[in-house]
């Protein structure tokens, strides 16, 4: 991972948020309040009360960095400034933050997918909010997010992620909700390369592809063999480059690679086998080893983000549904986990991290890099 060596904290980037309340009501500094969040969401703390609590309780320990002019912000002023605070404004000073660390996101694996916040459903009344978010295989960290509207979907969604993010000599993989036309040209005119899952949402075109893998000559092969888990599973890349077979191919924009991934996976207890085959379309002129690294790759996004944020954070269980509330209680949470992920002090589990920064002031503050 490429960093910059930078002496500014991650609060020099917030501290640019624009404070929406009024001056005669401030009682606590913005900068302050999400200050104490982050603490707090480094040490496993969610809810409003137990953030007032870790506050009060921290408090000596705070007033070495942190103003405080009047003391420890109540639980009912954590729930207000996060539910009124403009998540796209914060957001930017979230990927401002980002930019400043990594050096350049050239050449990296950029997977893109969508999460619901289940917790945020109020009694059938509202929905609960579904996020996009970009993940940084390389470099383990969040790069993004933006919420999907109630009445659209992740298709819209998507290409507002994309023009807010440096995506210059980046692969962008996304999944089949992700296959659509303007989406794989906002990529190629951000500069990057696509890697897009294709299924039944694009019927012709899945059909194209069937048959061009039926009839055409190959244009690369790659096998890998893992055995993990008590099982084991076979993969096999195969690529095309001649679209003779795809319908008008130029309404995918720089389409070059036609990918069809099978994998088998045989489990040694039971002896049961489960194979399927899977079909991707690229704009990236590169061999079949280039495709099978980046489609696993992929995956990541599902495992080191949206996996350690419910099991981890337990952000599917939280119930933070007051307007922006949960929306930007999630980028908190990512903040803390592009944190914690990139801490190699310790060679330990994201919980364990978050154990010891509860525990040991020390280590906190050099989380914080105060």
């Amino acid at each position: 991972m490429d960093t910059k060596n930078k002496t500014s904290t991650i609060f020099a980037y917030f501290s640019e948020m624009q404070d929406f309340r009024i001056d005669r009501k401030k009682q606590h500094l913005l900068t302050d309040i999400i200050t104490i969040t982050i603490a707090a969401a480094l040490c496993g703390i969610e809810s409003y009360n137990d953030i007032e609590d870790f506050g009060v309780v921290r408090e000596d320990w705070l007033k070495t960095f942190l103003k405080l002019p009047n003391g420890i912000p109540s639980h009912d002023t954590f729930n207000r400034v996060f539910a009124n605070m403009d998540p796209v404004k914060f957001e930017a000073c979230f990927r401002n933050w980002v930019d400043s660390i990594l050096e350049s996101h050239a050449g990296q694996l950029i997977s893109i997918d969508g999460k619901t916040i289940r917790g945020a459903k109020s009694h059938g009344i509202k929905s609960p909010i579904h996020m996009v978010s970009a993940w940084a295989s390389d470099s383990n960290m969040v790069l993004g997010q933006v919420k999907v509207s109630e009445k659209s979907n992740e298709i819209t969604a998507i290409p507002e992620l994309l023009k807010s993010l440096l995506i210059k000599d980046c692969v962008i993989s996304i999944d089949a909700m992700g296959c659509q036309e303007d989406i794989a040209a906002c990529i190629i005119e951000g500069k990057g390369d696509y890697l897009l899952a294709v299924k039944n949402n694009q019927q012709s075109l899945y059909q194209n592809i069937e048959d061009s893998f039926r009839f055409l000559k190959t244009a690369g092969y790659d096998k890998t063999i893992d055995i993990d888990h008590g099982r084991i599973e076979t993969r096999e890349c195969t690529i095309i480059t001649d679209l003779a077979h795809i319908e008008e191919p130029e309404r995918w924009k720089n389409l070059n690679v036609l990918v069809r991934m099978e994998s088998e996976r045989c489990f040694k207890a039971t002896g049961k086998i489960e194979k399927s085959i899977r079909y991707y379309i690229g704009s990236k002129p590169a061999d079949a080893a280039f495709y099978q690294k980046n489609i696993r790759g992929h995956w990541a996004i599902e495992n080191k983000l949206h996996w350690t944020l419910d099991v981890a954070f337990q952000e599917d269980a939280d119930r933070k549904r007051n307007k922006h509330a949960a929306q930007n209680f999630s980028l908190i949470n990512k903040v803390a986990l592009n944190i914690l992920k990139n801490d190699y002090t310790r060679n330990i589990s994201i919980r364990r991290k978050k154990n010891i920064a509860a525990w040991d002031f020390k280590y906190l503050l050099m989380l914080l890099k105060f």
